[in-house]
Parts: structure tokens; C-alpha cells; sequence
């Protein structure tokens, strides 16, 4: 079968597109799918989470310190010839013990901790309180993440709507031009004026260009912050309702947030976890108690004399006690590091307390902002559109000039603009103040 230019060129395109189609596809994704999809994807949450594990898996080694170890050790000996010990009397040689050259030996030994001065119970408390600080920064850095995505998928949707607002501009300003035209055509509109509103045409196409620009880079963002490949179109399927913000006093934020904040209850965590170390370093200051049991198995048994070449088991049972009367004031110094980290936690504590108080403040500050923005900007959205629907049908009936045309179009423009920014803004006030009193209802 033979094909003409136009048909070839006609399956070529065809085939393009089909190609190109899946590409272009938009997802269509809801704020909640957006969150549940960057945590499943979040890489720094499962650092977090790995750091879960590990602390729990240390809290476990710790807790064994308790336990009774037992332990196993064997050694094979080749030893030198030697005369073997032996009484001379008279004439006669009494051989006592004979030179056995191959020793073996097995020996099982048991160890129970009875006192080690608190050391093995300040250490377990320690590890207990890290456990629940770094399961706290589990829970800040998902909290984190949530709001980052919130962030990025809201800066989407207002770029997605600035480049709707622009496109519906464009249309507007390319029908004015084509009404100018028809006037200058029945000499009620000079050549410059149509000149103006073409002028006026190509700077909101200007900034079209930078409006799908920013779709697409704010796009970008949101695929890297969910942990999915740059290249997805994602289409917004949420919307913002502006909710009415409930205007708590800000004395019950602050206390509600100094209550369930993960970075504070970590910060207060660590800081008896470093009252656990100080215990732990004061230990060296007493004796250290246990019980040890051990049996022997060797060939030959140097407990039963004479020695035979032969395998023997015995035991024994010890009250063992160690205690450093001298080891150059190490302890003392182990005491002061950990007071030290002691004092720095609780410093810490007190930097992570005062910096929620801020964020806390300038959240609830920026939501009461953001809420007035609101309803000034979409007063001003219904102000600029009444003035620009009368201009246009004034411009139309050759009553008003262009540039009147031209500035009531910017000023519309410009208050659609400032209405998606500021409804979009209050949406992002909203939710940094959510995460900021940890995400209780507000």
C-alpha cells in the first residue's frame, strides 16, 4: 500500500501523540493520597524509623546486662618434656606423678550480676528515655514531612490557578483586540489605541509563559517531596474551603503546644535520660558483687592429684566482689561528663521551648493576617470586576478609552491574583499553625 505525503505525515503525528499521550496524562490526586504517598516514599522517615529499632534493639542489650551469662572456653596444651616427680629411697625410685605432655580442657562458667552499684539500672532507664526521645523525632519528622507536602501541593494548586486566571485574561484581552479592530475598522478607535490593548495582550502572555513555567516547577517540587519521579503530572484534586478559624486565645495554643510537641517531649526525655547517665558514672564509687559458678572438664584435672591422663570434671561456686580503691579520679571525671550532658540537655530543652513559643506566636499572628487579607482581597475581586465589566461595555459603545480599558483589566487581573494568593496563603497559615500546637483540631 502506497501513501501520499499528507497521509504519512498524518500517521507520523498520530503515532507521536500516542507516544507522548501517556506522559502528558494528569493524575489526578487529593491532599489526603498526596500525604499518604510522601510518607509511604519518605526516606528521612525511615532513617527515623531505623533509628526506632536501633534504640529499641539497645534498650533490649541493656536489659540482658541483668541476666546471668553463661560462657563457654576449651584450650588444647602441648607441653615440653620433663622429669617426672619422683622420691628417691634407697635403691629404690617412687615415681609420684608422671610427665603427661597433652593437656586438654573445657571449662563452662556462669556469671550472675547480684550488686553493680545501679550502674546496669540507670544505664536501662537511660536507654529507655533515649528509646522514647528518638521515637519522639519520629514523630517531628513525620509531622514535618506532612506540612512540607501540604506546602508543596497548595503552592501547586496557586500556581495552577494564577496560570487559569492568566489564560482566561488572555482570552478577555484577545477579544478586546478583536473588538478594536472591528472600531478602528468604523473610525471610532484610532490606530494607537488598538496598538495599546496588543501591547497590553502581550504582556499578559508574558507573563502566561512565567505562569506554566511555575506549574511546572511547582509540579516538580511536589514529586520530589512525595518521593515519586519528577517527570509525573500531577493534577490538584482538592480544593481549599476556607474554613473559619476558630481565634483561640493564644495562652491555651502555647500550653496545648509546650503539651504534645514531639521536639519538647524529646528535649524533656533526654534530659532525665542524662539524670539516668549521671547515676550510672556515680557508680564507680561502689563495689561491684556477683555470683560465678564455673565447671571444669580437663585432661588432666589439676584439682585431683595425683594427675591421670584421663578427662575429670569438678566445680566450684564463688562470691566474687571488685572494688577501684585507686583508678586516678577516672570516675570523678565520668561524674562531670555526665552532668555536663545533663545541664546541656536541659539548656536544650529550654532552646527547643522558647523557639516553639515563637513559632507558635507568629503562626497564630499570620492565620488572623491571612483570615483579613481574605475579605479584603475578595472585596476588592467584586470591586474590580463591577469596574471592569462597566468599562467594557462603555468601551465597546466608544464611551471609554482604551487606556481606561487597559487599567480596569489590570486591576481585575491583579485582584483575581491577590485572591488566590491570599485564600492559598490562609491555607498554609492554617496548616503551620496546626503542626505548630501538634496538629490538634484548631
Amino acid at each position: 500500500m502506497k501513501y501520499t505525503g499528507r497521509k504519512f505525515l498524518y500517521l507520523l503525528i498520530m503515532s507521536a501523540v500516542a507516544y507522548i499521550a501517556p506522559a502528558l496524562a494528569q493524575e489526578k490526586m487529593t491532599i489526603e493520597q498526596a500525604i499518604d504517598i510522601g510518607i509511604k516514599n519518605s526516606k528521612t522517615l525511615n532513617i527515623s524509623s531505623q533509628k526506632v529499632l536501633a534504640s529499641k534493639a539497645r534498650t533490649k542489650e541493656l536489659r540482658t546486662n541483668r541476666l546471668p551469662a553463661l560462657k563457654l572456653s576449651a584450650s588444647y596444651t602441648r607441653l615440653s618434656e620433663v622429669d617426672p616427680f619422683a622420691i628417691s629411697m634407697g635403691p629404690t625410685t617412687l615415681n609420684i606423678t608422671s610427665s603427661i605432655l597433652n593437656n586438654y580442657s573445657a571449662k563452662l562458667s556462669l556469671v550472675q550480676p547480684l550488686f553493680m552499684g545501679n550502674k546496669i539500672t540507670a544505664g536501662i532507664d537511660a536507654a529507655d528515655y533515649s528509646l522514647d526521645a528518638t521515637t519522639e523525632d519520629y514523630s517531628k519528622d513525620r509531622e514535618d514531612l506532612v506540612l512540607n507536602i501540604k506546602s508543596a501541593y497548595w503552592n501547586l494548586y496557586k500556581a495552577t490557578e494564577m496560570k487559569k486566571v492568566l489564560d482566561e485574561n488572555v482570552a478577555q484581552v484577545q477579544a478586546h483586540v478583536t473588538d478594536a479592530k472591528n472600531m478602528m475598522a468604523q473610525g471610532m478607535m484610532t490606530r494607537n489605541d488598538v496598538l495599546k490593548i496588543e501591547v497590553q495582550l502581550s504582556d499578559i502572555k508574558y507573563r502566561q509563559a512565567d505562569a506554566n513555567n511555575a506549574v511546572q516547577l511547582a509540579g516538580i517540587a511536589l514529586n520530589n517531596v512525595l518521593g515519586i519521579p519528577l517527570t509525573t503530572n500531577i493534577a490538584i484534586g482538592s480544593g481549599i474551603d476556607v474554613k473559619e478559624f476558630n481565634s483561640n486565645d493564644l495562652t491555651n495554643l502555647l500550653s496545648t503546644s509546650y503539651e504534645v510537641r514531639p521536639e519538647l517531649r524529646a528535649a524533656d526525655l533526654r534530659s532525665k535520660a542524662g539524670e539516668a547517665g549521671v547515676t550510672a558514672a556515680q557508680s564507680g564509687w561502689y563495689p561491684q558483687v556477683s555470683l560465678v559458678g564455673n565447671y571444669t572438664y580437663a585432661r588432666p584435672n589439676s584439682r585431683i592429684f595425683p594427675t591421670k591422663d584421663q578427662f575429670d570434671g569438678t566445680w566450684d561456686v564463688s562470691l566474687a566482689l571488685s572494688y577501684d580503691l585507686w583508678n586516678w579520679n577516672a570516675t570523678s571525671y565520668q561524674t562531670q561528663q555526665a552532668e555536663s550532658q545533663l545541664l546541656q540537655a536541659k539548656d536544650a530543652y529550654s532552646l527547643a521551648k522558647d523557639a516553639v513559643t515563637l513559632e507558635v506566636t507568629q503562626n497564630f499572628l499570620n492565620v488572623n493576617q491571612a483570615k483579613e487579607k481574605i475579605s479584603i482581597a475578595k472585596l476588592a475581586q467584586e470591586q474590580a470586576e463591577e469596574n471592569f465589566r462597566v468599562t467594557g461595555e462603555k468601551f465597546k459603545q466608544g464611551l471609554a478609552l482604551s487606556s481606561e480599558l487597559i487599567d480596569s483589566e489590570v486591576a481585575y487581573l491583579q485582584a483575581k491574583t491577590n485572591y488566590t494568593t491570599s485564600v492559598v496563603d490562609y491555607e498554609l497559615a492554617l496548616a503551620r499553625l496546626q503542626k505548630s500546637v501538634g496538629n490538634k483540631s484548631l
